[in-house]
């Protein structure tokens, strides 16, 4: 038997096949082709067609509004003369919308530090602490993923009526902060309970409790994770509309709810509802690409995991 058919019978006949063959299998092949030319051309004119409503919503926005009337964005490739910045001009001066952007961030910032840190410190206590009915605490906090927003519209919004925070900015954060809070323990506790136990412990025997456990060894490991879980908080929160229009302040609303208003009685004020509209679209993608190293570390990090 010669060395080829020992292997063969020792792979069976799926490994056998590949042996004498000697045919990279599927997967080889596959990510050899990944790797062309053809494929990074494919992806790049991807990420271009992806990028080109933001691309023409900023074009837009400089362009004064008998342009904008009378042809598209891409003129601007062909006249460059007529870009201006009048229209951010405008923007500056008009306080409800510039109102509407301070408004979002108060909403924004608050409602996703809360939802990472205490989203933090209960994945770890779901993950290594022992308290009775962990497990059952735990399964809820997985239910509670599946509840749509619109079912707790009507209800909390008596509620908030009944306590006096309908139509606040702390009403809307209370809101975002808890049906933000499941899928946070969701990915959190997961995430620490992939640290290995003999580093806990290693710590634990050092001397250091459960808080200093916390903040210097789980904290540190899990950033990844917390930088991914932030920045899908902050952009949740921003681009929303729904929350924000039921229970926002109708004197001071986000910038969502103000550009809509805006829309609804100035149809044609275009001159505004670009720059505002763009300026709205461009501070998630600020937090980002800031933040994008710490959130493909926490995707590939739970990938492997």
């Amino acid at each position: 038997m010669t060395a080829v058919e020992g292997v063969a019978r020792a792979g069976g006949g799926r490994g056998a096949g590949a042996v004498v063959r000697g045919r990279p299998s599927l997967v080889a092949r596959l990510a050899a082709r990944a790797g062309g030319g053809a494929v990074r051309v494919f992806l790049v004119l991807v990420a271009l067609f992806w990028l080109m409503p933001t691309v023409g919503l900023l074009l837009s926005s400089l362009r004064s509004p008998q342009r904008i009337g009378e042809s598209g964005w891409w003129r601007v490739f062909a006249e460059p003369a007529q870009i201006t910045f009048d229209n951010y001009g405008r923007l500056l001066s008009n306080g409800k919308v510039m109102g509407s952007l301070l408004t979002t961030a108060e909403i924004t910032v608050p409602a996703t530090v809360l939802v990472v840190v205490i989203g933090a410190l209960a994945g770890y206590a779901f993950a290594w602490m022992d308290f009775p009915g962990r497990d059952g605490w735990f399964l809820v906090v997985v239910g509670l993923l599946v509840v749509p927003v619109q079912v707790a519209l009507i209800p909390v919004a008596k509620l908030f009526g009944a306590v006096g925070l309908f139509e606040t900015t702390a009403g809307v954060v209370l809101f975002h902060t808890a049906f933000g809070l499941p899928f946070a323990v969701f990915l959190l506790r997961n995430f620490f309970a992939e640290i290995p136990r003999e580093l806990l412990e290693a710590a634990r025997l050092d001397g250091a409790g459960e808080l200093r456990l916390f903040t210097r060894v789980v904290l540190p490991l899990g950033g990844p994770a917390i930088a991914s879980l932030g920045i899908f908080q902050f952009l949740w929160v921003w681009n929303d509309m729904l929350v924000a229009l039921i229970f926002a302040d109708s004197g001071s609303p986000p910038i969502t709810v103000a550009l809509q208003q805006e829309v609804r009685q100035f149809g044609n004020n275009i001159d505004v509802l670009a720059p505002g509209a763009f300026l709205s679209m461009v501070v998630p993608l600020i937090v980002f690409f800031a933040f994008q190293r710490q959130f493909v570390s926490g995707v590939m990090a739970g990938a492997v995991k």
